[in-house]
């Protein structure tokens, strides 16, 4: 067989499996929705106000996780599969490999804004000021011990003994599982920086990545990380029951539920929409959500939904995105995303992703 033939008998099948993988399942009228749970209130209430104004069925959504919604999203193509997956951070490499191997060629990256990513406490508790060096102290599986070189098992118990000027309170930090987009963040963004504050350890990201990556990204599993799952309201929640504890969750939801948490500073920075809009708050991430072109035209509405979530009323500045909590995207990026959404713009591979 040659290699034109071969080639072509490829497409043939690949075409084939596509219609199948369409006529397969019943026809459905919702968009299905999965991924992160920080972006799921604001796809909430896209979803609703895209209901109400079209007259086409609310999309259904899933919280699963940003790292669940991704294999969902990545397992094929076809209305068995989701249309649309949420996400608090970057699809990753591997991924995205995932996704061309099963056939999702070609996806849409929706950026929607920022977020940051809050360590916060009770109201009836003392506000907390930590260092990101502080929390990789606190929190690392393993850190450096007092020779050059040397790691040894994580033996800080309490806050005190990471740094003296810190209440002598047990560590209990209640965080989202290694599935959440908002750990994913959380470990680049404030694990990873405080692991650099020990110079020879920073200096295998250059000489040794893998190396680098288990003694930065390790969170430990003594008792004193407590893994609470996708739903950041229980996180709220228990952190009234217990006052002594510290939450890891979006912004948002420090920001809806402010008569019950307050955010701890970040190297002195307070985590508000101000702060976190001008990036001086140094632990926030952009947020997104990505389409499979290949349902658009197939599922009703994919194309309209797109639109209502990339409008200025939605993500604008003044938007009502902004009023749940969202940090717009500056008004150039805006403007030049919604082109590229308006023409279906998809991924080409050569992006820069992890």
């Amino acid at each position: 067989m040659n290699a034109f033939f071969k080639s072509a008998t490829k497409a043939l099948v690949l075409a084939g499996g596509l219609a199948t993988s369409f006529s397969s399942f019943a026809a459905r009228e919702n968009i299905d929705i999965v991924g992160s749970s920080t972006v799921y209130p604001f796809a909430t209430v896209v979803a609703e106000r895209f209901g109400r104004a079209t007259g086409n069925p609310t999309p259904k959504i899933e919280s699963t996780g940003s790292g669940g919604g991704m294999k969902l999203f990545c397992d094929g193509v076809g209305l068995g599969y989701p249309d649309i997956t949420n996400a608090s951070r970057r699809i990753k490499r591997s991924e995205f490999k995932s996704c061309q191997e099963n056939g999702v060629k070609e996806i849409i990256e929706v950026p929607v804004g920022f977020d940051g990513i809050v360590i916060a406490n009770s109201l009836e508790a003392e506000p907390m000021s930590l260092t990101r060096r502080e929390l990789f102290l606190a929190l690392a599986a393993k850190i450096p011990g007092e020779n050059q070189g040397e790691l040894i098992d994580n033996p800080n118990k309490t806050w005190k003994d990471v740094n003296p000027e810190l209440p002598a309170v047990k560590i209990e930090v209640l965080g989202p599982p290694p599935t959440s987009g908002t750990r994913d963040a959380f470990v680049e963004l404030a694990m990873e920086v405080g692991c650099e504050s020990f110079p020879w350890v920073k200096s295998l990201s250059k000489s040794d990545k893998n190396l680098f990556k288990s003694i930065c990204h390790s969170i430990r599993e003594d008792g004193m990380y407590v893994e609470a799952g996708e739903n950041d309201n229980l996180i709220v929640q228990k952190l009234q029951a217990n006052p002594a504890a510290l939450g890891i969750f979006g912004f948002s939801f420090l920001d809806q539920n402010a008569d019950k948490v307050r955010g701890s500073k970040i190297e002195g920075v307070e985590p508000s929409f101000d702060n976190i809009a001008d990036k001086s708050y140094p632990v926030s991430r952009p947020l997104y959500f990505y389409v499979k072109k290949a349902h658009v035209g197939v599922v009703p509405g994919i194309e309209a939904f797109l639109h209502e979530f990339t409008s200025e009323k939605a993500w604008g500045d003044e938007g009502y995105l902004a009023d749940k909590g969202m940090i717009p995207l500056p008004k150039a990026t805006r403007d030049a995303l919604s082109e590229s959404i308006r023409n279906l713009k998809v991924m080409t591979g050569q992006e820069d992703l992890h």
